[in-house]
C-alpha cells in the first residue's frame, strides 16, 4: 500500500472539537472543490485513508457517507468511491422554446441534448384523458378535463427528468397531440399548427428532496435533490394552452437565464 501523494490531503487537527470523520470529509470535499479529484476520479480507498489518517475503517466510511449525502460522490460496489459528474446539460431559458427550433422539427429536449453531445431518449410514455386536478384546472382557466401526456427523458441511457403535460381537451382531442408521437417539433409545433401561436411561458421553480417514487424513477443517488418546475404556456390571445409539471435530477442540469437590465 503506497502513501498518498504529498499535499493531496492534509492532517487531522487533534485540538479541534470537530469530529474526526467530519474533518476527513472536509479535506476530501476541499480536494474535490480545488480539482485535485476531478469528475469521475476515484477517491483514495478506505485502506489508503485508514493508513494516512491513522483512524478506523468505520471512521472513513462515515466520512464517505457525508459526501454521498451531499451528492458529491457515489460508491460503486467492489470498485470504490468516485466523484460525481457535474451537470451535463445547460438549460438556457431564453432559447429553449425559440420558434426556430420547432420549425427545424426539434423539441427543446433534443436541442439541449445535442448541445451537450448526448443521445436523447423518451420512454414510459402515457397519453390519456383525465380529470384535471384543482391546481391544473386553475392554471388552465377552470377546465374540468385534460389530455395528459406523461413521459420520462433519458440522456445516454440515464433518466434525467420526467414530465406531464396537461392540455385542454377542446384543443388536443382528436389531434396529433393525442398520439404517442405528436411529430417533429413536439406538441408546441402542433399547437401552433392548430392556430394557437405561442406568445410566452411562465415558470415556477423550486428545489426539494425527492420522494421515494422520484428516487426510483430517476435512479437518484443518495443526497441528490430534484428541481420541480411548473410551466404554463400562453398563446397570443392570452389563453393558457398547456401546463407542464416537470421533475428533474438536480445533478443533471444547470438552469441558465438571461435577464433584462431595464
Amino acid at each position: 500500500m503506497s502513501p498518498l501523494p504529498s499535499g493531496l490531503l492534509g492532517d487531522l487537527d487533534p485540538t479541534s472539537d470537530r469530529a474526526v470523520f467530519r474533518q476527513i470529509a472536509d479535506q476530501l470535499r476541499e480536494a474535490i472543490d480545488r480539482g485535485r479529484f476531478k469528475e469521475g476520479d476515484k477517491l483514495p480507498s478506505e485502506s489508503d485513508l485508514v493508513e494516512h489518517y491513522g483512524v478506523s475503517r468505520m471512521t472513513v466510511r462515515n466520512s464517505f457517507s457525508i459526501l454521498q449525502g451531499e451528492g458529491l460522490v457515489h460508491a460503486e460496489h467492489g470498485k470504490g468511491v468516485f466523484v460525481r459528474p457535474r451537470p451535463p446539460v445547460r438549460r438556457l431559458a431564453s432559447d429553449r422554446f425559440a420558434r426556430r427550433h420547432r420549425e427545424q422539427g426539434k423539441s427543446a429536449f433534443i436541442v439541449e441534448a445535442d448541445a451537450a453531445g448526448s443521445h436523447p431518449q423518451v420512454d414510459s410514455l402515457e397519453v390519456k384523458e383525465e380529470k384535471a386536478s384543482q391546481d391544473v384546472s386553475a392554471r388552465l382557466g377552470s377546465v374540468r378535463r385534460v389530455l395528459a401526456r406523461r413521459r420520462r427523458y433519458l440522456l445516454d441511457g440515464r433518466p434525467v427528468e420526467f414530465a406531464t403535460s396537461y392540455l385542454p381537451l377542446d384543443i388536443a382531442r382528436g389531434t396529433p397531440i393525442a398520439e404517442p408521437n405528436p411529430g417533429p417539433g413536439g406538441i408546441y409545433a402542433r399547437l401552433e399548427e392548430l392556430g394557437h401561436r405561442l406568445d410566452h411561458f411562465e415558470e415556477e421553480i423550486r428545489a426539494r428532496m425527492p420522494s421515494p417514487t422520484e428516487v426510483k424513477t430517476l435512479r437518484l443517488a443518495a443526497g441528490v435533490p430534484v428541481i420541480h418546475l411548473i410551466r404554463t404556456a400562453y398563446d397570443t390571445e392570452g389563453r393558457p394552452v398547456e401546463v407542464c409539471d416537470t421533475v428533474m435530477a438536480a445533478d443533471a442540469y444547470v438552469l441558465s437565464y438571461q435577464l433584462p437590465a431595464t
